[in-house]
């Protein structure tokens, strides 16, 4: 009885020494901390197998939401502004295009892995509900679906950012009366790169009407929303409709879309990383 005892411990004990491996070390990856860019940052990283969230999270999912971590991902949440500077201090960083561009990181060259150019992150044109119809807003929004402003985007950028205006025009609306909207002003925020670089060519677009574009640069997700809303300025251009929509919830806003102007590819870089081989480990 004894022997067969001892036979069982021993036997217990090689099994437990196969199944228990070692945790895999930990990979710190810097994610977006506004809620919707959370969430388009973690589909980026189940696309690629990384990680697998909870059914039907989607464009709401938040790191709580993941099913599978195989790889032992640890997640620091940052301001989306903040990404790009945060990387050299984590493993890798999943960052918004234009906040790239900022720091100089191109998307289509530097970035180690980049999402689809899915339709629900399109970066639009915003106004305060109500005003989507004014002239000088439509003024805006032909000129920003000018042949101009694709062929500054598509040889500016180099895919790092997507025109999707299909149906460009001159840049006017003959449906307009520009003569009644000559030494108008209109005010858009914007940030830095590439909104307000853009909105610099449908500048003189509506320069060539008499019309005025006051680009005022924002380099943050939270004002740019609130002056539209105030009323201080008139409309803005840098979010895409999910984060828009969560916006509105969460701060009783009324901003809404009147043009979608440009894709940009949501990517992850490197920072102690410069490959994504850790994954494939």
């Amino acid at each position: 009885m004894k022997k067969i005892i001892s036979i069982l411990l021993v036997l217990s004990v090689l099994v437990g020494s196969a199944v228990a491996k070692p945790k895999a070390k930990k990979i710190t990856v810097a994610i977006p901390n506004d809620p919707t860019n959370e969430a388009r940052a973690l589909l980026l990283l189940q696309d690629l197998g990384y990680i697998t969230l909870k059914g039907g999270k989607g464009l709401q999912a938040t790191p709580i939401d993941i099913k599978d971590n195989p790889y032992n991902i640890k997640f620091v949440e940052a301001e989306a502004a903040q990404l790009p500077n945060v990387r050299r201090d984590v493993d890798y960083a999943l960052i918004n295009s234009n906040y790239a561009l900022g720091a100089n990181l191109n998307p289509s060259r530097d970035a180690l892995a980049v999402e689809g150019s899915s339709s629900a992150y399109v970066n639009i044109l915003s106004v305060k509900q109500g005003r989507e119809n004014e002239p000088v807003v439509q003024a805006l929004v032909a000129a920003l679906k000018s042949s101009k402003v694709k062929e500054f985007i598509t040889n500016k950028y180099d895919g790092a950012v997507i025109s999707v205006v299909n149906d460009t025009t001159d840049g006017y609306d003959e449906y307009i009366d520009y003569d009644s909207l000559k030494g108008k002003t209109i005010s858009v925020a914007a940030t830095p790169t590439p909104h307000a670089e853009i909105l610099e060519i449908a500048k003189d677009i509506l320069k060539e009407k008499e019309i005025n574009l006051k680009i005022v640069e924002f380099t943050d997700y939270i004002q740019p929303n609130n002056v539209v809303e105030s009323g201080e300025i008139d409309a803005n251009y840098f979010q895409h409709v999910p984060y828009l929509n969560d916006f509105n919830a969460k701060n009783g806003t009324h901003i809404v879309s009147v043009l979608g102007v440009h894709v940009e590819p949501f990517g992850i870089y490197g920072g102690k990383q410069k490959d994504l081989s850790v994954f494939t480990k």
